[in-house]
């Protein structure tokens, strides 16, 4: 027993030391332009930590066309804990992802009591270059967090199983509703429990020859499916609650764009996609654009592959059930992603594969050792190859972890493998733009505008690139026709009373801040800018009120407390100014204007009578 036990502690440092040699770069990793910015830097609620009123919101909102309260508490976390330092929140993702494959490696050995065909399993989901986007990017939190409570729900129904009690199930149940809360794609676990009871805890009885005749067996059989009503239950609930967040959020395709007969030739072909990049993981990009309707040539060759594989693992169901239960593993836990109800504009996505993936590594950790069976010196082949072909992922794994140091790096090597692929060209444009390379970002937003000419983003982008040169009349433009694609766009309003604001036209740019704040209220910029508009027409108090409104939101907005300070100053509260101005300067001590406005000030406050 303490053989197997040390087996077990060494299998485990081993996992955690390839694991961390592939991924420790993410430490010095920034934040990218691609969802972090909803997911932590652009989020007030984020970044102010663990609050009573943010808490509440995580369990409200449907930010981010989700529901996941606890995705948003473990993101506020980091912030409490690490501020905006990019790399820790990179290191939480790395955490749990470790702990998943250590989880799923207990999972596997608890079940099957194979110690060397789990570990391997184990290895691969641990160091497969598909699984990078998941632990690399921070917004996919939801990811591996929702993969921690997966591999928590299993460990917790094999103790069900292994004693039936009600509180052993209670917990099985607070794992899948915590998972949940992470990332609804957890929807299709009970499914998966039900495929562990066919193998490996063989609660089905399939290895019983006259099982279809026997009415016990059959009884036993609806009695599994019973036992998981109210797993199902809080799965369709979850479901229920996803697609109206994503209706409201106006994120799901219409079929008018893409008929139901593209998204179902595209879920085909993505099905035997998947497979060929976890065979051979080249060309991975951050983002697959929608091809359209594929040929027939690829549809009906994904049709062939996909059903005689179908096929083939149900007649072995009975003398080899893992090829049976890890296909269906792989093909069912697929679905609530696979686009046939298309929500964005993707084809695919790596990160889909995070937990799906498992179930081909069951396939080829236990038909590995079959398939070779009558090998000469078989263990010690395959352990070879099993070192080899890991050794290689490790490679290929830790390269490309580095595409995603930052945004111009992703982006340009997505931009390198695929074609057509308009948010690279929009997203690579902001980095640039954002280093001050306004010139060679424009270029990007002009080529996402010629694939994709309703692209809201692109216009925004296009605009704001205008702005910084001063071509003021050219930014209008393009946020007009951003509006005229998307009308309630928030970005939009907003540079859009920028831009009026900028040649005074106080008024307008007024209607179009508030507009935007009807959207997005808990916007900071958005009640500072409308603030400084509202000055401008003398409303003083009214400025007032958005600026007390923006430190609600963002309590250490330099903007908010130094626009305060003049507009006290402007009231002649001299007193209510020099506060503010000193809130100013204990936020960035080096505000040199803040420094000269407070000098002035407390001169003025001397020289009173």
């Amino acid at each position: 027993m303490n053989r197997i036990n040390n087996r077990n502690i060494w299998v485990c440092l081993l996992l955690v030391v390839a694991t961390l040699a592939v991924y420790w770069q993410v430490q010095i990793f920034d934040f990218v332009n691609f969802d972090d910015n909803t997911y932590v830097y652009d989020n007030s609620h984020i970044q102010n930590g663990l609050t009573f009123e943010n808490i509440t919101w995580a369990f409200t909102a449907t930010h981010a066309s989700n529901w996941h309260p606890l995705t948003w508490l473990s993101h506020m976390l980091d912030c409490q804990l690490y501020g905006m330092n990019s790399g820790r929140h990179h290191l939480t993702n790395l955490l749990f992802h470790l702990a998943n494959t250590l989880l799923l490696f207990f999972v596997l050995t608890k079940m099957t009591g194979s110690l060397w065909r789990s570990a391997f399993v184990a290895a691969l989901f641990a160091l497969h270059p598909l699984h990078v986007e998941s632990v690399a990017w921070v917004s996919e939190r939801k990811d591996v967090l929702s993969a921690f409570f997966w591999m928590l729900t299993i460990y917790s129904y094999i103790r069900y199983v292994e004693h039936p009690a009600v509180n052993r199930y209670l917990l099985v149940v607070l794992c899948f509703t915590l998972g949940l809360m992470s990332k609804p794609m957890l929807v299709t676990l009970p499914f998966v429990l039900l495929l562990l009871d066919i193998w490996p805890l063989n609660r089905f009885g399939l290895d019983q020859s006259d099982w279809s005749n026997n009415a016990q067996q059959r009884s036993t059989a609806l009695g599994l499916v019973w036992e998981k009503i109210p797993l199902f239950v809080l799965a369709a609930m979850s479901s229920t609650v996803t697609f109206y967040a994503q209706k409201q959020a106006q994120a799901i395709v219409p079929l008018e764009a893409i008929p139901f007969k593209v998204r179902t030739a595209n879920a085909l072909v993505s099905y035997t996609n998947y497979i060929a990049k976890m065979i051979w993981p080249s060309t991975l990009a951050a983002r697959y654009p929608h091809p359209g309707m594929h040929s027939g040539f690829k549809i009906a060759g994904a049709c062939l592959l996909l059903a005689a594989v179908s096929c083939g693992v149900i007649r072995v169901i009975k003398h080899r059930p893992y090829f049976t239960v890890g296909w269906l593993w792989y093909l069912g836990t697929l679905v609530p992603v696979i686009g046939l109800v298309q929500v964005g504009g993707q084809a695919m996505a790596d990160r889909y594969t995070y937990v799906p993936h498992i179930g081909l590594f069951i396939i080829i950790a236990w038909g590995a050792p079959e398939l070779a069976a009558q090998w000469r010196h078989r263990k010690i082949l395959l352990a070879a190859l099993a070192i080899a072909l890991l050794s290689t992922l490790m490679a290929v794994t830790w390269k490309q972890t580095g595409y995603w140091k930052n945004s111009i790096t992703l982006f340009e090597h997505t931009l390198a493998i695929t074609s057509k692929n308009w948010l690279a060209h929009n997203n690579l444009g902001a980095a640039l733009s954002a280093q001050g390379r306004i010139d060679e970002a424009m270029d990007h937003f002009l080529e996402a505008l010629r694939i994709k000419p309703d692209y809201v983003d692109a216009h925004n982008n296009l605009g704001k690139a205008f702005y910084k040169k001063g071509h003021t009349e050219e930014a209008i433009s393009h946020y007009l026709q951003a509006l005229r694609i998307k009308p309630n766009n928030v970005v939009a309003n907003y540079n859009l009373g920028n831009a009026f604001y900028r040649q005074g036209r106080a008024e307008e740019a007024i209607d179009h801040y508030l507009q935007a704040l009807r959207i997005d209220s808990d916007n900071a910029d958005l009640h500072i800018n409308l603030g400084a508009a509202l000055t401008k027409q003398g409303r003083t108090d009214e400025a007032i009120k958005h600026y007390l409104e923006a430190l609600r939101i963002q309590p250490d907005h330099v903007d908010a407390q130094y626009n305060l300070g003049a507009a006290f100053f402007a009231k002649g509260d001299i007193k209510g100014a020099i506060d503010h101005f000193r809130k100013v300067l204990k936020i960035n001590p080096d505000d040199l204007n803040a420094k000269n406005n407070l000098k002035k000030l407390l001169l003025i406050q001397q020289q009173k009578p």
